[in-house]
């Protein structure tokens, strides 16, 4: 498993840091603090202006953090300052729907009191969780951050992988992780492919406050054009994901804030009474797009970088932060018996850890959603009782549940809460 020759290289060989991290969004910032916490030497570089998203505004962005999440947070050491700003999900409810019709009949409910642990999960804004990162990397001084700076060019030579920023500056390191979304530059330029397709729906994005309590229950609408989330956010305020067809939603999207909430109502229904936005609105086209391989010679990709998927189990980032535990573990493993860092048959490891588990929940949240967007009757009566044979099924809907909570298949010690 190890070459004694290639690690003589390796160990004399001059790096400006062991890992260097193209990306400074969420993974990106996740996997510096994991591999610091073991004594790795990590640089990341961030194509934003330093503390552009630690902001006392709430720009709108909120993530649904699945328990095994919330446990890598707590061992790396955020997730003390971060309890009091997230609002626990004691439990979720889907059902099909068509709008201002309200859920059907049948449909799944699960329970956090069904779980050996509660919450089901949280929600977390994003500007409170991107500003505990940047504190603790700032803290750290195994990490070093490079900010308004992107990843521009890379170069691999024996033992080490050069970067040439955007500034003029090259850094040596031992290996370059691809943190960098969907359109990553690092895997463009290693040459790996990557395949997916659109959905012909966007996604709208908001955060409403309401006139009355969520008592920390998600809800999940599934409509034909595509899916409604509503997600609790401390206070009576929660977030919304709401997919539409492209065209009708850059129609609603365009309106004023009176006539999108206009729009909404029907939709949201009047189960929290009255509704107004609490912060701005955006939107993005969703779609799906897989790598082709996570790992090439001194190359590791992560998150979005790796696997772009649908937000309708609002799965993305518990999706990337598994990618980082499986990494650090894998890579911190490494160090203690001596190997190369950044050779590929120490990537291919992680790459048989993540590769399939990921592509699998991937194409499964695509089978749901292509299911669910169709108002044909047949499908809708057929997956109305789907639901209902599930509820029905204590046994069955807890595996769901563990699932969305992350705590199913061989985790990664960080993602039981144990450190590396």
């Amino acid at each position: 498993m190890d070459n004694p020759a290639r690690r003589a290289i390796v160990s004399t060989m001059k790096h400006d840091s062991d890992v260097l991290i193209a990306g400074g969004g969420l993974n990106g910032p996740a996997l510096a603090l994991a591999l610091a916490s073991a004594g790795v030497t990590v640089t990341l570089v961030d194509a934003a202006p330093a503390r552009q998203r630690a902001t006392d505004t709430f720009d709108g962005r909120a993530y649904a953090l699945a328990i095994a999440s919330q446990k890598l947070l707590s061992t790396l050491g955020v997730w003390q300052g971060l309890a009091d700003t997230a609002q626990p999900m004691m439990e979720v409810k889907a059902s099909d729907g068509h709008a201002g019709e309200g859920g059907a009949a049948m449909f799944l409910h699960f329970d956090a009191r069904e779980l050996d642990q509660a919450p089901v999960g949280y929600m977390l804004e994003d500007r409170y969780l991107y500003r505990a990162f940047l504190d603790a990397m700032e803290a750290n001084p195994a990490i070093t951050l490079i900010h308004d700076t992107q990843v521009t060019e890379q170069t691999v030579e024996p033992g080490a992988i050069v970067a040439t920023l955007s500034d003029g500056r090259k850094l040596r390191s031992k290996l370059l992780v691809g943190a960098d979304g969907r359109r990553s530059g690092v895997a463009e330029r290693a040459g790996i492919k990557r395949e997916g397709w659109g959905y012909g729906q966007t996604a709208l994005v908001a955060a409403i406050e309401h006139e009355l309590p969520h008592n920390g229950v998600a809800h999940q609408f599934f409509m034909p054009s595509g899916p409604l989330a509503i997600l609790p956010l401390k206070g009576n305020r929660s977030s919304i994901v709401w997919s539409e067809k492209d065209e009708t939603a850059q129609a609603i999207a365009a309106l004023d804030d009176a006539d999108f909430l206009a729009v909404l109502r029907p939709r949201f229904g009047d189960f929290l009474g009255e509704i107004k936005l609490a912060g701005p609105r955006f939107s993005y086209p969703l779609n799906l797009t897989l790598a082709s391989a996570y790992a090439a010679p001194r190359i590791a990709l992560v998150g979005d970088a790796a696997h772009g998927v649908h937000p309708i189990a609002g799965q993305g980032l518990n999706l990337g932060l598994r990618d980082v535990a499986a990494l650090a573990e894998i890579l911190v493993e490494a160090v203690r018996r001596g190997e190369d860092i950044g050779a590929l048959d120490v990537l291919e490891r992680y790459q048989g850890w993540r590769r399939f588990d990921s592509t699998t929940l991937a194409l499964g949240m695509d089978s749901v959603n292509k299911l669910f967007s169709s108002n044909n009757p047949l499908l809708r009566a057929g997956r109305d009782l789907g639901m209902g044979i599930v509820q029905a099924l204590p046994g069955l809907r807890r595996g769901f549940m563990r699932q969305a909570a992350g705590l199913s298949g061989p985790l990664p010690r960080l993602l039981q809460g144990r450190p590396l």
